[in-house]
């Protein structure tokens, strides 16, 4: 009857059940294959993703009698009494329950004599982030000088509490996350040998739920096969863990996209009946939003994503703009939902201001992605709800595509500068010029006398006009007033434009001239900028 729990059954027993950790198993190996071993070892990462197991395993390895392909052969007697817990040589020590300094001294004391069956007598400290700025002390003349026999395997979930002078002693292993992707791999195997059904969908919750830590995943599947008799299945899951399913998270979505707020509330009637936590709904829209921005952006981004279906079908329903909005939108409610009168309410009230601050009328230009993976812009619908007092004014300045730069003697100069792509420098020394005369010999430039010169970059504008022109034409700049202006005055002057423009687009809009006349509205100055 005594029943050993996932967790523990399943726990890898060579490099090759590690799940995830690639990067540490292969640098270990290939310490093992090159006889290249570091007396002390660090590891780190979150909860759960094998950082006492890779421990052990190495443990195992470096005093196993029989490596296969440097990997614990796991039959030989080491190897059997290290998975039984009885290697007198493998001396593990939990250190959060052994902080005093005298505990530290008491372990190291024995650390000068030889080890009892295997080739090294091995340290395996656990969270030792724990312990006290003493014990440190008293580990760091050993960590710095080990007698040959020994080496020292430490665990934490927290390295930053830890003195440099131990970090500098060690070689540090960064465990990463494991992806749900992978955590869902692992959770199919172990149901296959362990004869249970389990549904894709309950598999993918757990796998999200688990949040990067295998050991996590496998203690709520655990959970699950309890909850569901034997069985793992999507509504059982999704009660067990108070979530819904990604089913209702797409159809929000999609009537976000058509702007039918009268289907949102009725998703989220529905959604409220199964007593969920709005704000693990809301995470999950906001994870779906994500994925649909790097899909539009980066098409290959998502190729692990379980939902790459629904994922590339909403991204055509939602532009890029969008997308961004509901983003920031959620990312704000989200923080905010706990001081709403209630989880129901606020998560309301999200999904309407998403609806309410959408830009109505403007067509948005989506980033052409990969053609592995077309998405293409469809036009946003008009919300349920439309203002009849007032509309959105459109305010669109255009903004004219540089004209190609011809090669001849009468170019331009602003559109010569432009061309010749200089640094910024010399930049500002051509846009405070005024070109003269220019031909294959000689190009003459007037500067203005506000304007500093410098030899350095008279000689890269030289050189820039030089390539420009592909002749070995000379510079001469004379310093003078000149009634033309110059590029940079032109420049200055386009951007007064645009800016007037804009403010006399917003001052004679209707809209705002209704709000000054019955609202004592006024437009505050500076705000307004051209787009």
């Amino acid at each position: 009857m005594n029943y050993q729990v996932l967790a523990r059954k399943w726990r890898p027993h060579n490099f090759t059940e590690v799940v995830g950790q690639e990067h540490v198993v292969k640098s270990l190996m290939n310490a093992l294959q090159h006889d290249r071993l570091h007396h002390a070892y660090l590891f780190t990462g979150t909860r759960g993703v094998g950082k006492t197991t890779i421990a052990r395993i190495l443990a195992k390895a470096i005093n196993c009698e029989n490596l296969q392909d440097f990997n614990p052969c796991g039959e030989c007697s080491v190897c059997r009494d290290l998975d039984e817990g009885r290697f007198l040589d493998l001396i593990e020590v939990d250190a959060a329950s052994r902080t005093k300094v005298e505990d530290t001294r008491d372990l190291l004391d024995n650390a000068q004599y030889a080890p009892n069956q295997g080739r090294y007598k091995v340290y395996l400290i656990d969270e030792v982030h724990m312990l006290s700025g003493h014990s440190f002390n008293a580990l760091l003349k050993t960590l710095e000088e080990p007698p040959p026999h020994v080496k020292f395997l430490l665990a934490t979930t927290d390295p930053h509490k830890i003195p440099v002078t131990v970090l500098s002693r060690c070689l540090q292993f960064n465990l990463k996350r494991l992806l749900p992707s992978q955590i869902f791999t692992q959770m199919e195997f172990i149901l296959q040998q362990e004869h249970i059904e389990a549904e894709s969908g309950a598999l993918k919750f757990i796998s999200r739920a688990a949040d990067g830590s295998m050991r996590d995943a496998l203690s709520l599947l655990d959970q699950a096969i309890v909850y569901g008799n034997g069985k793992v299945g999507t509504d059982e899951v999704s009660a067990m863990l108070g979530t819904v399913a990604q089913q209702p998270v797409d159809d929000i979505l999609t009537a976000l996209a058509e702007g039918d707020a009268a289907a949102i509330l009725d998703k989220i009637n529905e959604i409220a009946n199964l007593t969920p936590d709005f704000s693990d709904v809301l995470q999950q829209i906001l994870q779906v939003l994500h994925r649909i921005a790097l899909l539009q952006q980066i098409p290959d981004a998502i190729d692990h994503d379980f939902d790459v279906e629904m994922i590339a079908a909403l991204a055509v329903k939602l532009t890029p703009e969008d997308v961004q909005l509901y983003y920031q939108i959620g990312l704000v409610g989200q923080r905010d939902l706990d001081l709403a009168p209630d989880p129901r309410s606020g998560f309301e009230m999200v999904m309407l201001r998403m609806l309410t601050f959408r830009p109505v009328g403007i067509t948005s230009v989506a980033v052409k992605p990969a053609q592995t993976h077309p998405v293409i812009n469809k036009p946003q619908a008009q919300p349920a709800y439309k203002p009849t007092a007032m509309q959105q004014p459109d305010i669109i300045i255009e903004k004219s595509a540089p004209e190609t730069v011809a090669q001849s003697d009468n170019v331009n100069w602003a559109e010569m500068v432009v061309a010749m792509n200089l640094a910024p420098a010399t930049r500002e020394l051509a846009n405070n010029c005024v070109l003269e005369n220019i031909d294959d010999n000689v190009c003459t430039l007037i500067l203005d006398p506000s304007h500093l010169r410098i030899k350095r970059r008279e000689e890269n504008l030289q050189k820039a006009l030089q390539d420009y022109r592909k002749t070995p034409l000379k510079l001469v700049i004379t310093t003078e007033k000149t009634t033309l202006a110059t590029p940079a005055v032109q420049l200055t002057k386009a951007r007064e434009d645009r800016q007037q423009a804009a403010v006399d687009a917003i001052n004679s809009d209707e809209n705002v001239q209704t709000l000054k006349e019955h609202l004592g509205a006024r437009v505050m100055p500076g705000t307004i900028e051209p787009i």
